[in-house]
């Protein structure tokens, strides 16, 4: 993963964005020397949130197939979350 400074960001503006994220899917933007942001196309952010869809959808699956799962009213599912933040 390519590397680029937070100065350089501010100095050479998202061109220089264009030029690393050519080359590879994702760079990481550093600031005083130590990683703080990654920055990546919307090609590759796409297909990371479909990869996480799918990830959820087969999760939830999974979970019904087991039986794992509760059937409730929209207001006792409220209620129910509620309580769990406690």
């Amino acid at each position: 993963m390519n590397k680029l400074t937070a100065n350089e960001l501010k100095t050479k503006g998202v061109s220089i964005l264009d030029e690393i994220l050519k080359d590879d899917h994702e760079a990481t933007i550093t600031v005083r020397g130590n990683n703080k942001y990654v920055v990546m196309d919307m090609e590759r952010y796409s297909e990371l949130r479909v990869q996480d869809l799918k990830a959820a959808y087969n999760e939830a699956m999974e979970a019904h197939a087991k039986g794992d799962y509760i059937e409730e009213s929209v207001e006792d599912h409220i209620k129910r979350l509620d309580e769990e933040e406690i």
